[in-house]
C-alpha cells in the first residue's frame, strides 16, 4: 500500500469531517456483538483498531477502559491520534505500519477496521494479506469486526448514503463532498479516483478549502467472501447492515458490516 496525500495529511480536518458519526454508540455495539458473538460470551478486554487514522473508536475503547492499540500507515495520523490520547489522559499504544503486513507479536479480543478503510486494499492480494495478518493477531476466542459501504453505493443509482453533507463543531463549520458524479468506477479494477472537497470556516479566521483525490477500490458481497475462502484463516459469523440489528438486505441497511473469527 502506499500512504495517501491529502485529506489524510490534515488529520484534524478528516476528524472533522467524519464527526457526523456517534463513536461511542458505534462501540456500544462493538462490544455488545463481542460478547454475542463470542464462543465464550466474555467481554472483550483488549482491542486493535486497523487503518484507524485519528483512532477515534480506539481512544473510545481506551477511555471504556480497554487495552487499546491503533495502527495506521500515515505517520501525521500517527503523530495526531498519540496527541489526542495523550491530551485525554487515555493509554493507547499507537503503531504505524501497514494493514496488510503488520507484525505486533501480541494478539487482541477484538479487530476492528471502520469507515470503509479496506477500499485501500486496491487488489485482491492485499485483501486477503490483511485477512491473514489480522487472523494472526486474533485470541483463540478473538472476533475481527470489518466495516465496508453498503453495495447499493456503487452499484445503483439509489445510495445509501449522500456523497455530501454538512457538519458542526462548536464555532467550526465545514461542508464535504466526497465523490462527484463524473467520478467512475474502471469497470475492469473497480477502482474509482474520487474527489474530496472540504471547506472548513472558523471564526477569525480565512475560509480554508482542501482539495483531493482519493484512490477508492470497491469491494462487492461476494468478493469479500472468496477473499475470505481464499484466506482460509478467518470465517465470517455475522453480517449487519448498521451498528445494530440490521439485517444487510433491509431498505434502511447503510453498511456492511461483517463479524468474522478464526475458522
Amino acid at each position: 500500500m502506499g500512504v495517501v496525500t491529502g485529506i489524510y495529511d490534515d488529520p484534524w480536518a478528516y476528524e472533522l469531517a467524519c464527526s457526523f458519526r456517534d463513536v461511542s454508540a458505534e462501540v456500544d455495539t462493538l462490544l455488545e456483538w463481542t460478547v454475542r458473538h463470542r464462543s465464550s460470551g466474555a467481554a472483550a478486554r483488549t482491542v486493535l483498531e486497523l487503518a484507524a487514522g485519528p483512532a477515534e473508536h480506539a481512544r473510545e475503547f481506551a477511555r471504556r477502559g480497554l487495552t487499546a492499540t491503533a495502527l495506521d500507515l500515515h505517520p501525521a495520523m500517527c503523530a495526531y491520534a498519540d496527541r489526542q490520547a495523550e491530551d485525554a489522559g487515555l493509554e493507547l499504544d499507537v503503531v504505524q505500519e501497514d494493514m496488510t503486513s503488520f507484525a505486533l507479536g501480541r494478539r487482541f479480543d477484538l479487530v476492528v477496521t471502520m469507515l470503509d478503510s479496506t477500499s485501500h486494499l486496491m487488489t485482491l492480494d492485499a485483501f486477503v494479506a490483511h485477512l491473514d495478518r489480522t487472523a494472526d493477531h486474533l485470541g483463540p476466542d478473538g472476533l475481527y469486526v470489518l466495516e465496508m459501504s453498503h453495495p447499493r453505493d456503487r452499484l445503483t443509482d439509489d445510495p445509501s448514503v449522500s456523497t455530501g453533507w454538512t457538519v458542526d463543531r462548536g464555532d467550526v463549520s465545514a461542508t464535504v463532498r466526497w465523490g462527484e458524479p463524473s467520478d467512475r468506477l474502471d469497470p475492469v479494477t473497480q477502482i474509482a479516483d474520487d474527489h474530496v472537497t472540504m471547506t472548513i470556516t472558523e471564526p477569525d479566521a480565512p475560509v480554508r478549502v482542501i482539495n483531493d483525490v482519493v484512490p477508492y477500490r470497491f469491494w462487492t458481497a461476494t468478493e469479500l467472501t472468496a477473499a475470505v475462502r481464499l484466506s482460509g484463516a478467518l470465517e465470517t459469523v455475522a453480517q449487519y447492515g448498521d451498528f445494530g440489528d440490521v439485517a444487510l438486505t433491509d431498505a434502511g441497511a447503510w453498511r456492511m458490516i461483517t463479524v468474522l473469527r478464526r475458522a
